[in-house]
């Protein structure tokens, strides 16, 4: 199992060096998520100043960008980090589609089959000199033309992951794709009994292995230096996973441990904009379904303990600072763990 951080940087000019920090420190790759700034961009930064970590995005949103944009991104990350590059893309909601970026709607599963599929029909008419002829539902590339065609390369395969939560992308990610998002918002049960055995499926379907397809997530983790540490980092944990509770897209994780009901009020809740208060409908044995609690000093054990043969790639769901000295042991101690 690898060992991933995510940053989140305020100013790209400062990526560099947070890179390097994470290369030094022992960790097999970097994630950047599509937040308040754009994903990719701190990664051209990341890719100038490291030499083995994977650089990745976790996740880009797919839908408001054309494939052949992204394509074309991807492609130039590849390029410069020597092959380091992962790409990561997500479906998002209809609500975020549609009313954040203004863009168009469509089954979320076969919009993003055709956005993989004519990805990469343009990555090998770039690479191979085939013509370009994708012809789908949603998508349709037909030209291209010398001058706007990037030269051959020799990272032309770029791994593609994609994030999701529910069986339909699950099969997806088996069948097409070198890696999954696992989102943070699962338990070790709803990983055995509906993420695996969908993306077995979708490989079976490709003549593909479960080992063939990475699972990567960043988790959720409850810990601290004492008893009062651990009780208030629990609410701000509970706080997160009642967010993503309220959510009637993640229902499946919750009617798994039947806890439906807990959702419905969230969702009310939310609605009412009783976000302060939504942390208190988290149980503690929930809590620890979703997360992992542990003293610092046995976190990174315990995590190992509980994904070894669930996750392949894993991290923390709280972005890497080198600056926040009450962290160092957290990191150290990762590094440690997981470093072969």
């Amino acid at each position: 199992m690898k060992f991933d951080v995510t940053i989140f940087p305020e100013d790209l000019n400062t990526v560099g060096h947070l890179a390097q920090a994470v290369e030094e420190s022992g960790f097999s790759g970097l994630w950047t998520a599509e937040t308040a700034h754009n994903p990719f961009l701190p990664l051209t930064h990341a890719a100038a100043h490291t030499h083995r970590i994977n650089l990745g995005t976790a996740i880009a949103v797919a839908f408001p960008r054309s494939p052949m944009v992204v394509a074309n991104i991807a492609w130039d990350l590849a390029e410069q980090s020597k092959g380091r590059f992962i790409l990561g893309l997500g479906t998002q909601i209809k609500a975020h589609i549609t009313k954040r970026f203004s863009a168009e709607w469509g089954p979320p599963v076969p919009k993003l089959r055709e956005y993989i599929e004519s990805m990469r029909a343009i990555w090998s008419t770039w690479q191979n000199g085939t013509p370009l002829r994708y012809e789908g539902e949603h998508y349709k590339f037909t030209l291209m033309t010398p001058f706007f065609a990037p030269n051959a390369m020799p990272y032309a395969d770029i791994p593609i992951y994609i994030a999701g939560v529910n069986e339909g992308l699950c099969r997806l990610a088996g069948e097409l794709c070198q890696g999954f998002h696992v989102h943070a918002f699962h338990t070790p049960r709803y990983l055995r009994e509906l993420i695996i055995p969908n993306i077995e499926a979708g490989a079976a379907k490709a003549g593909r292995k479960r080992e063939d397809i990475s699972l990567n997530c960043a988790i959720f983790v409850v810990t601290g230096k004492s008893d009062e540490e651990i009780q208030n980092n629990a609410i701000l944990v509970k706080s997160q996973i009642a967010f993503y509770a309220s959510t009637p897209s993640y229902e499946a994780v919750l009617e798994m441990h039947g806890w439906q009901e807990v959702g419905q009020r969230l969702n009310v809740m939310s609605r009412a904009g009783r976000w302060a208060e939504m942390w208190q409908e988290i149980s503690d044995e929930m809590l620890e379904e979703f997360a992992v609690v542990a003293p610092e000093a046995d976190l990174a054990r315990k995590v190992k303990d509980r994904y070894t043969g669930l996750l392949d790639r894993i991290g923390y769901y709280f972005p890497f600072k080198p600056e926040e000295s009450d962290r160092h042991a957290l990191w150290q101690d990762a590094a440690k763990v997981f470093t072969p």
